[in-house]
């Protein structure tokens, strides 16, 4: 059965972080999402009504265990990696936010399209590449 947006599936990555509130505030920021939920905990980041990612405090189990081991470090091994048709926007809310910038933007050659990798507050890889 197709949902609303035409695919059967759907990702809705969940990452776990140390401090939620913080980590929603910078993706709403850089990505130019909203909050669909809200809290210490958990979060839900939205575009255009759309799930795009889940946030999940790294120490709290609820009734599924921990996301991730607090004892080890997060981020090492992931890219998160956002398509947008609005790049020149993102690049621009990127450097009046001031996140850090892994590698600045920049024309894959292999994909022959503009990207640029940050860092969010849990050093994950997070990539914005344009459509």
């Amino acid at each position: 059965m197709a949902t609303r947006s035409g695919l059967s599936m759907r990702p809705q990555p969940m990452i776990a972080v140390r401090d939620v509130r913080a980590s929603s505030a910078w993706y709403q920021r850089v990505l130019g999402a909203s909050s669909g939920h809200g809290g210490d905990e958990y979060e839900q980041l939205l575009v255009e009504g759309q799930l795009i990612m889940q946030l999940h405090r790294l120490d709290c189990g609820h009734h599924h265990g921990t996301i991730g081991d607090p004892a080890l470090p997060v981020g090492n091994g992931i890219a998160l990696w956002f398509e947008t048709d609005y790049f020149e926007a993102a690049v621009r809310r990127i450097r009046q936010f001031g996140a850090s910038v892994a590698t600045d933007a920049h024309l894959n050659p292999n994909s022959g399209h503009r990207e640029i990798w940050l860092r969010d507050p849990d050093s994950y890889l997070v990539v914005l590449a344009e459509s």
